[in-house]
């Protein structure tokens, strides 16, 4: 195969690599128990969740609020569209001062979906790949 023909080759691969991974990183989901009293949410009620503004979904449950360790820069990202840095500095921030803490951190997906169905008070994200009957999707994170 010419010199050529394998670099476009190798290019095509690498494009298409990158776009998918570019699309699945926004496709985020924020989840909440079935039972929770809440069917939708907004991005600015959600940003004011997990940035500690607000301690209570909606429905008037006081919230508990979990990050999902391996998403946490897509999900701030296409939330508020800071980075992780940011974030961490923001909570640095809010915890020296006392006023409140940061969401609690889930290892993975799994973890955050268990958390979700088990307690009626919490919120958390996941890809929208990974749902299941045991929750319900409040807003989904596209952009």
């Amino acid at each position: 195969m010419p010199a050529k023909l394998r670099l476009m080759r190798f290019a095509l691969i690498l494009w298409v690599v990158l776009s998918v991974a570019s699309v699945r990183a926004a496709d985020l989901a924020v989840v909440v128990h079935p039972e929770s009293g809440v069917d939708s949410m907004s991005r600015e009620e959600v940003s004011h969740l997990f940035l500690g503004r607000i301690k209570q979904l909606p429905s008037g449950v006081p919230a508990a609020v979990i990050d999902n360790a391996p998403r946490r820069d897509a999900f701030y990202r296409a939330l508020v569209g800071r980075g992780v840095a940011e974030i961490d500095a923001y909570w640095a921030r809010l915890r020296f001062s006392g006023r409140t803490q940061p969401p609690l951190r889930a290892e993975d997906a799994f973890a955050v979906l268990e958390r979700v169905a088990r307690d009626r008070s919490a919120i958390g994200y996941v890809d929208v790949t990974q749902l299941d009957s045991r929750v319900k999707m409040v807003l989904r994170l596209d952009d």
